[in-house]
């Protein structure tokens, strides 16, 4: 299964800058679908998305592939 990690990017970013990051103010500056992020963010849900969806948010983080997206065996 994979598994995205956009709850600890944000997070981390939130600690980072100090201050509140909301989900649309990524999908603002990541121009990804807000509702394609909340779905990636509900494990329940196996999301499938796009490289360019993922491209982006690395782009926003700052991060690589491996700190947005990981494999987890059922």
């Amino acid at each position: 299964m994979i598994r995205f990690k956009i709850k600890e990017l944000i997070a981390e970013k939130e600690f980072k800058e100090r201050r509140k990051i909301t989900l649309q103010e990524v999908a603002d500056s990541a121009c990804v679908n807000r509702t394609a992020l909340s779905k990636m963010m509900n494990p329940s849900y196996e999301y499938s998305t796009t490289t360019k969806a993922i491209d982006s948010l690395c782009h926003y983080f700052g991060c690589k592939v491996e700190d947005v997206i990981e494999y987890v065996e059922d």
